[in-house]
């Protein structure tokens, strides 16, 4: 009776071991404090896309010519442009449209990226070279100018931006999950997966994809900070978002006239898109640090 303590004691620690790879992972991401910054950073300009209608003292388009080019003050925060549009009302109310346009231009990249990806690597042979070979085209050409051709065609506004940014981004994922792919194919359970007549569209999307995710999870994030300034690019260009909407690329495309005498049309947009891009990249790192078994120790 004696020696049954130490082996009850030994079981805990045990299954806190096998607790699974996820709650590992959040655990790891936890510890870092940069991560944990760059998540509050992405939370907070979250939060404030959902409130900015009840925090902004005015509406995106609400102008009062009398107050043209106001310095920040207690009354216009950040200002006014060149129209007496309150400025930290634009910007607030902006954050919805740049998160949105981050967010489902890379859920658009992942979906139709993992889907070429996943049959190139699986099934190889003729179909891998003509995926590969078309996302090598792509990848040939820089993005922004890709980005700037696909919104030439379809024409400016900010959905087309948002396809054009979906667009240039599909090869990166594509080739992230095929080269994950090539590598789980070979697992013993995907062949006794085949050995016992299981579906390809089954291996697929029940073992192989499931088992992908993490690094896709990780540049996925990183991806929405890169979308977020390609949008911004396409913006200032006059390809993206058309006036009045409050895009940040096109608030700093607008107060461009005004750098010199009202500097802060310029900054406080900017600023935003700075910090947001922060944030992403911050959390990006913290979860690839996470999740890639190469960088624990």
């Amino acid at each position: 009776m004696a020696n049954q303590a130490p082996n009850t004691q030994q079981v805990a620690p045990q299954a806190d071991k096998v607790a699974g790879p996820w709650r590992e992972a959040w655990r790891s991401f936890k510890k870092s404090k940069v991560a944990i910054v760059g998540a509050g950073i992405v939370i907070f300009f979250v939060i404030l896309a959902f409130i900015g209608p009840l925090v902004a003292p005015q509406g995106i388009n609400d102008q009062l010519l009398g107050d043209r080019l106001q310095s920040p003050s207690s009354k216009y925060w950040f200002g006014t442009d060149d129209f007496g549009r309150d400025i930290f009302s634009r910007v607030v109310l902006g954050a919805r449209i740049s998160l949105w346009v981050g967010f489902f231009s890379v859920v658009g990249s992942v979906i139709v990226g993992s889907i070429l990806g996943i049959i190139a690597g699986y099934y190889g042979k003729w179909v891998d070279m003509i995926i590969s070979r078309m996302f090598d085209i792509m990848l040939a050409f820089p993005s922004i100018l890709l980005a700037i051709a696909v919104v030439s065609v379809l024409g400016p506004s900010l959905q087309n931006a948002l396809i054009a940014i979906a667009i240039i981004n599909v090869p990166n994922f594509g080739r992230l999950i095929r080269s994950k792919v090539l590598s789980i194919k070979e697992e013993e359970y995907i062949t006794s997966a085949k050995a016992i007549g299981m579906r390809d569209a089954r291996i697929l999307f029940s073992h192989i994809l499931p088992n992908s995710m993490a690094p896709v999870i990780v540049q996925g994030t990183l991806a929405i900070a890169t979308a977020i300034i390609e949008a911004a690019a396409l913006g200032f260009l006059g390809l993206g978002a058309q006036a009045p909407t409050p895009e940040w690329g096109k608030m700093l495309a607008d107060a461009r006239v005004n750098f010199i005498n009202a500097p802060w049309t310029m900054f406080f947009p900017g600023f935003a898109i700075m910090l947001t891009v922060l944030g992403f990249n911050l959390m990006g790192d913290g979860m690839r640090d996470a999740l890639d078994p190469r960088m624990k120790n």
